[in-house]
C-alpha cells in the first residue's frame, strides 16, 4: 500500500488505515524499545505510547522522509525519554530473549540460524544499549546512516564514529563469545586445545 496515500486516508477520517502502519512497523518499533529500555512491559507500553502519539500528530509528518523513519523517532524518542538516565550505560544481568521459530523446511538450516540469531541477541544484549540500537538500525534493519541519524537525532557522523566504536565492541564480544563456546564445547567432549 502506499504509504502517502495511507496518511491522506487516516487525516480524512478513515481512522482503521492507521491500522496498516501498526502492522507494518510493530515488530522494529518494538525491537526500538526493547534495545532502548531492556524491558518487554516498558517496551510494549512505549509502543502504544508511541502510535498514539504518531496518530494525534500524523498531520505534521513529511512526506520529504519515509513514514518509518518518523515513526522509529517517535518511539526512540519515547523510549529515551522513558529511560533518559541509563541510555549509554550497559546491561549486563539481561537473559537473551526467545529466538521465534524460523519458516525454513530444513530443521537444520532452522536451528543454525537460530544459533545464530541467539549468539547475535545475547552480544547485543550485553553491549550498550545505544551501541546496540545503532547496529540493530543499521545492520539488521538496512537503514542507512542518514535514516540512523533522522531516528536517534545524532549527526551523521556521530552516527558513523559511533557505529564504528560499537563494530570493534561487537567483533571482541563476539571473538570472546566464540573463544567461550569452543572452550565450553572442547570440556564437554573431552577434545583438548580444539582439537
Amino acid at each position: 500500500m502506499d504509504e502517502r496515500l495511507c496518511v491522506q486516508q487516516v487525516l480524512s477520517g478513515n481512522t482503521s488505515a492507521f491500522a496498516y502502519f501498526v502492522e507494518t512497523y510493530q515488530d522494529m518499533a518494538m525491537t526500538i524499545a526493547l534495545r532502548i529500555c531492556g524491558n518487554r512491559q516498558d517496551a510494549e507500553d512505549i509502543v502504544q505510547e508511541s502510535y498514539l502519539k504518531a496518530f494525534r500528530n500524523l498531520h505534521s509528518f513529511r512526506s520529504d522522509s519515509k513514514f518509518s523513519t518518523w515513526l522509529y523517532r517517535i518511539v526512540y524518542n519515547t523510549a529515551v525519554t522513558h529511560t533518559r538516565a541509563r541510555m549509554w550505560t550497559a546491561d549486563y544481568g539481561k537473559e537473551a530473549e526467545e529466538v521465534p521459530a524460523l519458516s525454513s523446511d530444513n530443521p537444520e538450516l532452522q536451528m543454525e540460524e537460530a544459533e545464530k540469531k541467539e549468539m547475535v541477541t545475547e552480544i547485543l544484549d550485553r553491549m550498550s544499549k545505544g551501541d546496540a540500537l545503532l547496529l540493530t538500525l543499521y545492520y539488521m534493519e538496512d537503514h542507512s546512516v542518514k535514516e540512523v541519524a533522522k531516528i536517534t537525532g545524532l549527526n551523521e557522523s556521530n552516527v558513523k564514529v559511533k557505529l564504528f566504536r560499537a563494530r570493534k565492541v561487537f567483533k571482541e564480544r563476539l571473538f570472546n563469545y566464540l573463544r567461550c563456546d569452543r572452550k565450553k564445547c572442547c570440556k564437554e567432549t573431552g577434545i583438548k586445545n580444539g582439537r
